[in-house]
């Protein structure tokens, strides 16, 4: 089963919103029938296995096996993935003309962070179905800014270290490229920073 399952299609989307489909995606990430799922939950097997098929039906989930019980084939299922992501554009794509013009929009930022989301989800299961690991990286760093144009100058000092480090690894032709974002926004405020 892989971690993530990119979800890029309205409907798939649509049919894990409900609060009860949620509790069952999270329930079948250890195989389970829908008579067994509705003795858990409490509720009718006839509302637990509608809701069920309509999970399998959009990919979420997997028949793990069939078995004949009272004369009757009791299906089990279990989550296709550990977890799940919804690619931005299934919303909205941010508009490309504010990602051209201004390196600094929020809109940009979260334009590049849905790519990413969407573009690295991608490649994480196609890497899982070839048996095959992705190799990422991620960087992070919280940094204090005294005044609003030292983000300007960090950006700019940042943005001549990479393209030189960059140009220390171009490979010849037929090396795997790798895209570099590198994105700041302000931290969330805590209760033990409240500035």
């Amino acid at each position: 089963m892989p971690a993530l399952q990119l979800l890029d299609d309205p409907a798939s989307v649509r049919a894990a919103l409900s609060p009860l489909r949620r509790q069952l995606l999270a329930r079948l990430a250890e195989p389970a029938s829908a008579t067994e799922l509705a003795f858990a939950l409490g509720l009718p097997r006839q509302k637990v296995n509608y809701h069920v098929r309509v999970l399998e039906q959009v990919g979420l989930l997997e028949l793990v096996e069939e078995r004949r019980r009272r004369g009757c084939t009791e299906r089990v299922l279990r989550a296709s993935a550990t977890a799940y992501v919804v690619d931005p554009d299934v919303v909205g794509a941010a508009p490309a003309t504010v990602a051209a013009r201004d390196q600094f929009a929020a809109e940009h930022l979260v334009a590049v962070a849905g790519r990413t989301v969407r573009d690295v989800s991608r490649m994480q299961a196609a890497s899982v179905e070839q048996g095959t690991r992705l190799l990422t990286f991620t960087i992070e760093a919280d940094v204090a800014f005294a005044q609003p144009a030292d983000v300007h100058r960090f950006t700019d000092a940042l943005t001549a270290s990479v393209a030189e480090l960059a140009g220390q690894y171009a490979a010849p032709a037929g090396g795997r490229r790798y895209r570099v974002v590198v994105g700041g926004h302000p931290a969330p405020r805590t209760v033990e920073d409240p500035t």
